[in-house]
């Protein structure tokens, strides 16, 4: 089971280079990872198979992140059209998207408020 961490940093050299650190010390590695500048803090959103140890590791250091949520990986075909092919039938099922990136090996990650429905409409 795929989790995903959101993990709020100061922003400035070695605020992600710690989170790397901390989960790499903890031997826990880091599937898939997107982040973004948001002012005095950057957001960085991390893939991992135990997102409770995750969260504990970086508790542990001293840095806070949100609970672990569930998510959706999706292997693609590394192609022009295919993360439009899988979004479409996710759309086409009324579900909204809250959360999406690349991870490792060409796989979308994908998180929704409605996980039920999300996972209806990649296994439909």
């Amino acid at each position: 089971m795929a989790h995903d961490l959101t993990i709020r940093v100061q922003s400035g050299p070695g605020g992600v280079a710690e989170v790397g650190e901390i989960l790499g010390n903890a031997g826990i590695n880091i599937d898939g990872v997107a982040g973004f500048d948001a002012g005095a803090q950057s957001v960085v959103h991390v893939l991992v198979n135990d997102g409770a140890s995750a969260r504990e590791a970086l508790a542990g250091a001293g840095v806070e992140c949100e609970p672990e949520r569930e998510v959706e990986v999706v292997t693609i075909v590394d192609q022009p059209g295919e993360m439009g092919r899988h979004l479409r039938r996710i759309a086409d099922a009324g579900v909204d998207l809250d959360l999406i990136y690349l991870a490792t090996g060409t796989r979308l990650v994908i998180g929704s408020p409605d996980t039920d429905g999300l996972r209806r409409a990649i296994s439909g």
